[in-house]
């Protein structure tokens, strides 16, 4: 990829962020202007790991911004998608919640239409307009924590939608509209 390329994405990434920062919901808001937020993530199904300030000094810091987003793009296909910085904002808000460093265990991060059919297809557990296709949805666990205590800490955050899929071990969060399931 040319740095010509790089660069170009890297400013359209900056300047999502920008309206994301002003578009950001109110629990978003209420987070502390001038506070680092820190994701901390771990994709176990390509042993990429993040643990990197995406936010300082009143700012969404694009480079940071453009490696989380590679290391949760679909692993099935390669392909990557804006992720939504509120979405990282929600898991660093869950996380102070739970008080753990512990990275976020991603099961699914974004999810190509491709891929997001071919799931759909399979399991009616997986609806066919999924955030994850948008860049605002995130399947996670964490080690060492109980499953209903970061159900309830998203909650909590009240970031968005929360399922809660005890069966398969992963609780969903997204920054789509605040609603609750459960799965299996």
């Amino acid at each position: 990829m040319s740095n010509l390329v790089r660069r170009r994405e890297l400013l359209t990434l900056g300047a999502a962020a920008g309206l994301a920062a002003i578009a950001a919901p109110a629990w978003a808001r209420s987070l502390d202007v001038w506070e680092p937020r820190r994701a901390i993530l771990d994709n176990l199904h390509t042993g990429e790991k993040f643990n990197e300030v995406y936010y300082a000094n009143g700012s969404y810091l694009p480079d940071a911004l453009a490696e989380a987003t590679r290391v949760m793009r679909d692993w099935r296909t390669g392909d990557e998608h804006f992720i939504d910085p509120g979405l990282f904002d929600a898991l660093h808000a869950i996380g102070d919640r739970l008080e753990t460093r512990q990275p976020f265990q991603i099961i699914s991060g974004y999810r190509s239409p491709r891929t997001n059919a071919m799931l759909h297809a399979r399991s009616s557990g997986v609806a066919e307009h999924s955030q994850h296709t948008v860049g605002k949805a995130i399947d996670i666990r964490v080690a060492g924590v109980d499953l209903r205590n970061l159900r309830g800490a998203a909650l909590a955050v009240g970031a968005g939608g929360v399922g809660f899929y005890p069966t398969s071990n992963f609780v969903h969060v997204d920054t789509g509209r605040v609603r609750q399931w459960q799965g299996s």
